[in-house]
């Protein structure tokens, strides 16, 4: 059986849970961070008034009164602190280690009520060398991290601890202290290493590579992006991002899907009042804005102003409606595409839009009214253009409308064509909104060229459990 203390790929720690999508050490940020595979919660353990260990970073609440001075049951109802009892049974329900930094509370403490609930993966940290030596001294079996503030000698600081954990994220480039010397000296005292919260996309590949025990991130689907099997190279798209994690067609979920390791972000175009493209799906306001009325009779300035993230999680509140733009630029920043559904929209502004990013081969169209598809295509060649399958009787009459790049299919429509439609130079592209794990797996076995999912955490599980490794490499 393989020691979990020795893994093939570092560790993605959740920094405080999934901090960047959910408000920091909440029960909601470590049930987000378990969908985006996080390995392990980083959590920080204090002890409230009435000697109950609880979960929070700061030493002060929002309202500026000590933790240690307020009870278990008055920090849950300020600002949702979760016990530290709570968190341990939420990580046996989803499967995930903790990683400990204890801030004020009893090493031995932290580690009996471990051991207590049964926990395997877990490590016990802290900034305090004391602590350290504390859980030495008691004979506790969970390894030991020592964190290394800045200035500090790592191994100097460490010594005595399992494992160096860096706590870099403030220096310019961290990255280069890292060096072959560094991790030979670690291997030498017999130490693995802990690398600071990272959140540069850039520099995560190269750390991810590293031979080290784990990588701490506020986006822990980072550290280990879904990457396509070699098996089935797939390309995937994310239904209106990720739309679980953060409030449907918005940068923080185009943010999101594209840090899970997802191909293409789908999302709907509106035009507004004064022909701005805006990114929202539905005609009315209400559903996902604090604004009414609908879409094509307000100016940009006035949409830009509606909050598009409040009625999802107050985590998300004062994100705004994006544009086009702004979402291209974000496939663009993260070297992905986007998958343009025109809802309602001039198809030759969409188009132009997308050729003043330069992204025409990062992108493909879609919209209810064909035309509009047929005059993308007439105006840029280049364009790609989507049909639905269900659209068309038969396939030739599909392909003597335009050139369609994708043909998708649904998981209602008859899929016995699909080689045919291959043969004609399109790519199959299989889209299900739904939650059922069989449909999941009749995708999977159908092998499209490309799905668009909703539920993208369920589809990876999905892959996971036909035995694809879909870790980025």
């Amino acid at each position: 059986m393989t020691d979990w203390r020795d893994p093939p790929r570092p560790y993605a720690i959740a920094h405080r849970g999934a901090s960047a999508w959910a408000q920091e050490n909440t029960l909601r940020a470590f049930a987000v961070a378990a969908d985006l595979g996080a390995d392990f919660w980083e959590i920080d353990i204090r002890t409230a008034a009435d000697r109950v260990m609880v979960v929070y970073h700061d030493p002060l609440t929002p309202s500026g009164r000590p933790v240690a001075d307020l009870t278990a049951a008055q920090l849950a109802a300020e600002c949702s602190v979760p016990t530290l009892d709570a968190v341990i049974a939420l990580a046996k329900a989803r499967g995930t280690g903790i990683y400990a930094d204890i801030k004020a509370a009893d090493p031995v403490a932290v580690a009996h009520a471990l051991n207590l609930a049964g926990i395997e993966m877990a490590i016990l940290g802290a900034f305090d060398p004391a602590a350290v030596a504390a859980l030495k001294a008691a004979g506790v079996g969970y390894p030991t991290a020592a964190l290394v503030p800045l200035g500090a000698d790592p191994f100097v600081h460490a010594a005595g601890a399992d494992i160096i954990h860096l706590c870099w994220e403030r220096m310019q480039r961290p990255q280069d202290m890292l060096t072959p010397e560094f991790l030979e000296r670690a291997r030498a005292t017999r130490q693995r290493i802990v690398l600071w919260h990272e959140e540069d996309p850039q520099r995560m590949k190269a750390l991810r590579d590293l031979p080290i025990l784990g990588i701490c991130s506020n986006m822990p689907e980072l550290v280990q992006p879904f990457r396509a099997p070699r098996a089935w190279p797939v390309k995937t798209v994310a239904h209106r991002g990720a739309n679980s994690v953060a409030p449907e067609n918005t940068l923080p979920a185009a943010t999101c899907a594209f840090a899970v390791g997802f191909d293409w972000v789908e999302l709907d175009v509106r035009s507004s009042a004064d022909a701005a493209l805006v990114v929202i799906h539905d005609a009315s306001l209400a559903r996902t804005t604090d604004g009414t009325g609908l879409v094509k009779d307000m100016a940009m300035a006035d949409l830009r102003a509606l909050d598009a993230g409040r009625w999802f999680d107050p985590h998300f509140a004062a994100t705004h409606l994006p544009t086009l733009g702004e979402m291209l630029a974000e496939a663009r920043r993260w070297d992905r595409g986007i998958y343009i559904e025109i809802k309602q929209a001039d198809p030759l502004a969409v188009l132009a839009e997308v050729q003043a990013a330069g992204m025409v081969d990062r992108c493909f169209f879609w919209g209810w009214d064909y035309r509009g598809l047929v005059a993308i295509k007439t105006a840029d060649p280049l364009a790609r253009v989507m049909t639905r399958r269900k659209d068309f009787d038969r396939l030739d009459a599909c392909f003597a409308a335009f050139e369609p790049a994708i043909i998708e299919y649904d998981s209602t429509d008859d899929w016995s064509d699909m080689d045919t439609a291959r043969h004609y130079g399109a790519a199959i592209m299989i889209c299900y909104m739904g939650r059922d794990p069989a449909i999941i797996d009749r995708v999977i076995a159908a092998r499209p060229d490309i799905v668009n999912i909703d539920d993208m955490f369920l589809f990876r599980r999905r892959m996971q459990a036909a035995d694809f490794d879909t870790h980025g490499r």
